[in-house]
């Protein structure tokens, strides 16, 4: 009998036997060591420990969202948002061709910009979800992102921002002695990003293949279905 020797990454094995069969097959018989799960505790405590995490990042996004959403709608009673929108209508109107001027989708969806622009990414989350959720009450094909989706999106990822809050925290964190000279160079890329992302959406929702996706099915003709069965 002979024994292997492992580490920590490797199984050892106790080999019994070892013997040539027929037509030259070799035939062995080992046992392996015991395996014991030694990081188990490890794997999880830290399972517990991002469950809680999860739940408190949760329980903070709700707060947030409940707070912008609430000065959302008092700036909506107060007109402001009405007045917002009447200012980039022409803006609004091309790039967002198949939403009314006036449907609630477009203010959330100014004040979203609006918010990224300042930086403000906690305000600007909650406003992007009511936003998507406004565009799809215009959706006739549920499960399928809009024209206008795909757009507002790309502008939204783009992250256009005067003001990078976020960067200039941790230039400042890291001592650096200069924290906002990054926004200037922030601007261009953001603006060059924005420009890109929406010319690529416009671009791509003239494609036969994206229209066809956006294409209600035909319903199913009972009465003909019914006809034949008969």
């Amino acid at each position: 009998m002979a024994q292997a020797a492992g580490t920590k990454t490797t199984l050892t094995g106790l080999l019994k036997s070892f013997r040539i069969g027929p037509a030259g097959v070799s035939l062995a018989s080992f046992t392996l060591s015991p395996v014991s799960f030694v990081k188990m505790r490890k794997i999880t405590q830290a399972a517990v420990d991002y469950a809680g995490t999860a739940v408190t990042i949760s329980l903070g996004l709700i707060g947030i969202m409940a707070l912008w959403i609430g000065i959302m709608k008092i700036a909506e009673e107060a007109g402001i948002i009405r007045f917002i929108t009447k200012l980039v209508t022409p803006l609004t109107r091309r790039l967002f061709p198949d939403v009314p001027s006036d449907h609630p989708a477009i203010g959330a969806m100014i004040m979203n910009i609006s918010a990224n622009m300042l930086g403000l990414s906690n305000a600007a989350t909650p406003l992007g979800l009511k936003a998507m959720e406004d565009l799809d009450t215009l959706n006739q094909k549920k499960g399928v992102a809009t024209n206008a989706m795909v757009t507002f999106l790309a502008i939204n990822t783009a992250g256009l921002t005067f003001i990078p809050a976020t960067a200039i925290a941790i230039r400042v964190s890291l001592g650096s002695a200069s924290p906002t000279v990054i926004v200037g160079t922030s601007i261009i890329g953001a603006a060059c990003a924005t420009v890109a992302g929406i010319t690529a959406a416009k671009l791509l929702e003239k494609l036969p293949v994206y229209r066809r996706a956006l294409e209600l099915d035909p319903p199913k003709d009972s009465g003909s279905t019914d006809q034949k069965g008969a």
